[in-house]
């Protein structure tokens, strides 16, 4: 029987290198992406939804990308588009961190209780006949490199997120992963992933999923 893992998140799920000129599009390939990795190391079986935007936050309409980037309708979407689901991921908050935004880790983790109240909603288990959640804490930026100017502030935010996240998954009955434990962001821009980190990451996810 097949099972389908959904990931949902931003930049760093959708597979977006560091950044070395802003504006520049780029994406790693699906060998590197994490989702794949994670996907790959779960064994024959497996199916993958990949569902990373760039700019997601969990709960902010963004001024200069778009009210599309508040992640509560493109949850709702994605999981009124594909299934039925075994296993959703969700990994967001880092671009909630950013200086516009003005958001308290407590206000951080509120945006990841809404979207945990979309995916557990009678509704959409119901729809896909129940799946487990896997609640990912996304790594500190570092407040560097080119895009330092949008995240100042945002590393004492992403280092207070993890026992944050934690109580409120335990509250969903969500699993949890703190990818910061893993993982660091790349010094290149202070938000993004290298190559190992990619590899590193989707096997620590395979094996959350696995314990779910």
């Amino acid at each position: 029987m097949t099972r389908i893992l959904m990931t949902f998140g931003d930049s760093n799920t959708h597979g977006t290198p560091p950044i070395v000129t802003r504006g520049v599009y780029d994406r790693y390939g699906p060998d590197i992406r994490w989702p794949r990795i994670a996907v790959a190391a779960l064994g024959d079986g497996w199916e993958l939804v990949e569902e990373g935007l760039p700019g997601r936050t969990a709960q902010f309409p963004d001024p200069l990308m778009g009210a599309h980037m508040d992640a509560r309708d493109g949850l709702k979407i994605a999981l009124q588009s594909h299934g039925p689901l075994d296993v959703l991921t969700l990994m967001l908050g880092t671009n909630d961190t950013k200086t516009m935004f003005g958001a308290t880790p407590e206000g951080i983790t509120a945006g990841i209780a809404g979207l945990l109240s979309i995916a557990m909603s009678d509704e959409m288990q119901t729809r896909h006949g129940g799946f487990k959640v896997l609640v990912i804490c996304p790594p500190p930026v570092l407040e560097q490199g080119p895009l330092r100017e949008g995240i100042f502030g945002g590393r004492a935010k992403g280092m207070a997120l993890p026992p944050l996240y934690a109580a409120m998954a335990e509250n969903w009955g969500a699993g949890f992963l703190d990818a910061g434990q893993h993982i660091a962001v790349s010094p290149v821009d202070g938000v993004h992933f290298e190559p190992d980190a990619h590899r590193t990451l989707g096997l620590a996810v395979a094996k959350a999923i696995e314990g779910l």
